[in-house]
């Protein structure tokens, strides 16, 4: 359903509102199930950090450090809510120029694992500036296309909005990271998708993408990429190596059953079987522990939260605010299928962290931004209470 609208209409100051009116306007629901969210992904901080054998509270530990980056993303939360978005429309180029410089800062100084580089640190913490990148983006392209709105049916506009996507697209492959160059592509295809571009020309585009597989398999991709996408078309081929994890994470989620084997007592993380239970492989651990009734509370979670940014998107009053958020609904939409798709294996393993609960706190203080920039949209509009 195309949710691109604009309607003309007074957009009222803060300053200007009785703390009554702007708390009205406030998204709880929101705010409360991005929390709770939050919360969940903390219990699984601390779930890896004592399977890990590790003093929960200690020096570096999984849990200690995020409850560092829950504190940050909270206080960025609050500044963006407080900020006026209308001055994203105003800096979208500057803030175009910051991210791709960030991007090329990573690769130029960051750090990784087997030649890669992903992660600039600063003192105790480590930042993945391409996580930030997805929301720097969203409000970017959501400027673009809110600029041309009743022009999106031209091929010229949709090319804008893609040339756009190709400099942090291509910088971000170099370091590489298949997992966020994908999320890019996701977030700029819903974005046009919802703001009315021509299906005609977005599906061409499609078509194109799908024809330009074999270049992208031989000069794009890596190696270590290509093995694990061919590990999950024929995952029996190599359960040793590539389709190892795959395997694990099956085999902790059908172990689960319905109420699950409790929180840290998962035999796969004991036994130190998913390498990765922290952040690509948390859901499979989240299953086995809290099982199947635990994973459905999570999903109703997401649902709801993905509702609260769709109706914030539809609510707003300018077509920055609906594009804003129809890119932070495809952004997070994106990445929970296809983390957990990855699990359960009908989606290769690509490295795409499952937002809130993964751990990495380059990516929840990414989304707490964009949550915060959506609540700003809220309290500063006018509009039909839902």
């Amino acid at each position: 359903m195309r949710v691109m609208r604009a309607e003309p209409g007074r957009f009222a100051d803060v300053s200007s509102r009785t703390v009554g009116a702007v708390w009205r306007a406030y998204d709880l629901q929101l705010t409360t199930y991005a929390a709770l969210l939050g919360v969940v992904g903390l219990v699984m901080a601390y779930v890896n950090t004592v399977e890990a054998g590790d003093p929960a509270l200690g020096n570096g530990s999984v849990f200690s450090r995020a409850l560092l980056w829950s504190g940050l993303a909270i206080v960025v939360y609050l500044v963006a809510t407080a900020f006026n978005y209308q001055w994203l429309k105003t800096f979208a180029w500057p803030i175009y120029g910051v991210n791709v410089g960030l991007l090329l800062m990573t690769l130029a100084i960051g750090d990784g694992v087997g030649g890669s580089a992903r992660w600039v640190s600063f003192g105790p913490l480590t930042f993945q500036f391409s996580e930030l990148a997805k929301i720097l983006m969203i409000g970017v392209l959501a400027a673009y296309l809110g600029n041309r709105e009743g022009k999106l049916d031209s091929l010229g506009a949709i090319l804008g909005a893609v040339i756009l996507i190709v400099p942090p697209w291509v910088l971000v492959m170099l370091q590489p990271d298949l997992g966020t160059s994908l999320c890019l592509l996701a977030i700029l295809a819903g974005m046009l998708f919802l703001s009315g571009a021509s299906l005609i020309w977005l599906t061409a585009g499609a078509a194109a993408a799908v024809a330009a597989i074999p270049v992208i398999w031989t000069r794009v991709l890596q190696p270590y990429q290509q093995q694990r996408i061919l590990s999950f078309l024929n995952p029996a081929a190599d359960t040793q190596g590539a389709g190892w994890q795959v395997q694990q994470a099956q085999i902790a989620v059908a172990a689960g059953g319905p109420l699950g084997v409790g929180l840290t007592n998962g035999a796969q993380a004991h036994g130190q079987l998913l390498s990765v239970r922290e952040s690509d492989f948390v859901f499979a651990v989240l299953a086995q522990e809290l099982g199947f009734i635990g994973a459905l509370v999570v999903f109703l979670l997401f649902i709801a939260l993905l509702w609260r940014v769709l109706v914030a998107a539809w609510r707003s009053k300018d077509s920055f605010g609906t594009l804003y958020g129809a890119g932070v609904a495809s952004m997070l939409l994106f990445q929970v299928f296809v983390n957990v798709g990855m699990v359960v294996g009908i989606m290769p393993v690509t490295g795409i962290p499952l937002p809130f609960i993964s751990h990495g706190g380059a990516s929840l203080v990414s989304i707490a931004l964009g949550l915060g920039v959506l609540q700003s949209v809220n309290i500063r509009q006018q509009r039909a209470q839902w």
